[in-house]
């Protein structure tokens, strides 16, 4: 038997790298500044939640994978964590400090995938900063949901062919996605906090 903690995440604004800004910029739009605010310090909160969690947990890390989405299998898993976490990701920062307990980094996505992803992200960007009623358009979103089911399968796929028997993996992933139905019967999924939504 395999398992998985499956921790359910939202991004902060650290980890949208170079579309950092212009999403800011159109959320303060959208909601306005307070909630913005709010907003930013709910994730916050968030994250100290899962840090707790996970020293809860009173793992030996020795024996532990860890798949994070947005992570490409490309040989720099290491150094893409270090850049994150110093420019203030609260998850890369968290990955360091169970890398140094002994836990082990492991790439979780395709980098053609993640590139697809950036690109229409930067197109509903460009979209929702032209537009005073913001909203991505429709064949947007399709092409959005198509791409998230394919980073699913893959991120799914990679856990299925590198968690060995009787190890565990911790998995940070976006709370739009979802794993149902794609991991081995023999992975016992474990949510300490929340379950993913349901599939789409």
């Amino acid at each position: 038997m395999r398992k998985l903690i499956y921790l359910p995440i939202i991004h902060t604004q650290s980890d949208m790298g170079a579309l950092s800004e212009s999403l800011r910029r159109i959320t303060v739009r959208k909601l306005g500044e307070a909630a913005w605010r709010r907003q930013v310090h709910a994730i916050e909160r968030m994250w100290a939640e899962i840090e707790r969690t996970i020293d809860g947990l009173h793992l030996a890390y020795e024996g532990i994978r860890l798949y994070q989405d947005g992570l490409p299998v490309c040989g720099r898993e290491g150094e893409i964590v270090n850049e994150l976490a110093n420019v203030g990701s609260r998850n890369h920062r968290l990955l360091l400090r169970l890398i140094d307990k002994g836990a082990t980094l492991m790439g979780s996505e395709s980098s053609e995938l993640l590139v697809e992803e950036y690109e229409l992200v930067k197109q509903a960007v460009n979209s929702g900063e032209k537009a005073e009623e913001s909203g991505s358009p429709s064949h947007l979103k399709s092409l959005g949901d198509t791409l998230l089911a394919r980073r699913d399968r893959y991120i799914a796929d990679r856990i299925n062919a590198t968690l060995r028997p009787s190890e565990t993996g911790i998995l940070f992933l976006g709370m739009l996605h979802s794993l149902a139905g794609l991991l081995d019967e023999d992975i016992k999924v474990v949510y300490p906090l929340t379950k993913p939504l349901p599939a789409r």
